[in-house]
């Protein structure tokens, strides 16, 4: 089968690389244009760019998919099957048309909850205890699509965007690579999504990283793990950005505190926050322009002290 893949980030390597591994017939694969980042503005290329030069395999970079000259080469490619992973835009109908198979998209959620960009961010800040992985049939419609595979997995209370995006796509490589057999046996059969339980996640902003010390214990905790490692969620502490890497809530207070009062220094530890609705115990901080460092030994930097507020 001529497979097309699409996909920018770490997360879609890692289906690329089970492609490869498989002896996957992979006639191009699209990513991105290279940016630059970071302070120095360096321009770093995709993991899935370095992946596709690793192994050599046609490389495409439009700068939109909708251009009429990369529509016109992906044309003259005559793809079987097109598979996207993050990749990042939004395809066209005249391209989602071409490929004999269509095109399937591999979603890190359990469809039809969190369409969207940030399906993973949104399953923790919403206290959801299990995710999973949806291999679907692509539309014009963000998300859509009829469903053909579904696996699910636990989230635990200490997971991260990160950690659980680790362990999402290691489940979603053989379920990919299952979906490519049904569909070349004729054997795929694609479920339509129930409108009436759909949810979106919409992409997430840096300023939403702030944390609001009156919200609850709970909700500051899904928040720090959601937003790790980004944007980070970050309170400020003598006018300069304090992003707050890893905490826990801890037992309620005896007795009455303002929001984002510090309530407690704990030696080796770290410190508490009194917040709208229980303590957060800060375990792990990063000053601005600083490195993750335990919060007692930044407490111990900068002379924090009980009583003291951080900003709402």
């Amino acid at each position: 089968m001529r497979i097309v893949f699409m996909g920018t980030p770490a997360a879609a390597a890692k289906i690329l690389q089970a492609l490869v591994d498989a002896k996957q017939e992979i006639i191009a694969v699209v990513t991105q244009p290279d940016r630059p980042q970071g302070r120095g503005l360096k321009v770093y290329f995709s993991p899935v760019k370095e992946l596709a030069l690793q192994y050599n395999l046609p490389l495409l970079q439009p700068e939109k998919v909708k251009e009429p000259i990369f529509v016109a080469e992906l044309c003259a490619l005559k793809p079987d099957l097109i598979i996207v992973v993050a990749y990042g835009q939004i395809l066209s109908g005249q391209v989602l048309e071409m490929p004999k198979y269509g095109c399937i998209n591999v979603h890190a959620s359990l469809l039809p909850k969190y369409r969207g960009a940030s399906p993973i961010e949104y399953a923790i800040l919403k206290g959801e205890k299990e995710t999973g992985i949806s291999i679907m049939r692509v539309q014009v419609s963000l998300d859509t699509g009829p469903v053909l595979l579904q696996d699910k997995l636990p989230i635990s209370a200490i997971d991260t965007t990160g950690s659980l995006e680790s362990k999402l796509f290691e489940i979603a490589v053989p379920l990919t690579l299952k979906a490519i057999k049904l569909i070349e046996q004729g054997k795929a059969e694609f479920i339509k999504q129930d409108e009436s339980k759909a949810s979106y996640a919409s992409r997430i902003r840096k300023e939403e990283g702030v944390v609001d010390w009156k919200k609850s214990a709970m909700q500051i905790d899904a928040m720090v793990r959601a937003f790790d490692p980004w944007p980070g969620a970050y309170t400020y502490y003598n006018k300069k950005s304090l992003k707050i890497c890893r905490a826990d809530r801890a037992d309620r207070a005896d007795k009455v505190f303002k929001a984002g009062e510090i309530v407690e220094i704990v030696k080796n530890e770290g410190f508490k926050v009194a917040t709208g609705d229980g303590i957060l115990m800060v375990l792990e901080v990063q000053a601005e322009a600083g490195k993750r460092m335990n919060a007692y030994d930044f407490v111990m930097g900068h002379k924090l002290q009980v009583g003291e507020v951080l900003p709402n």
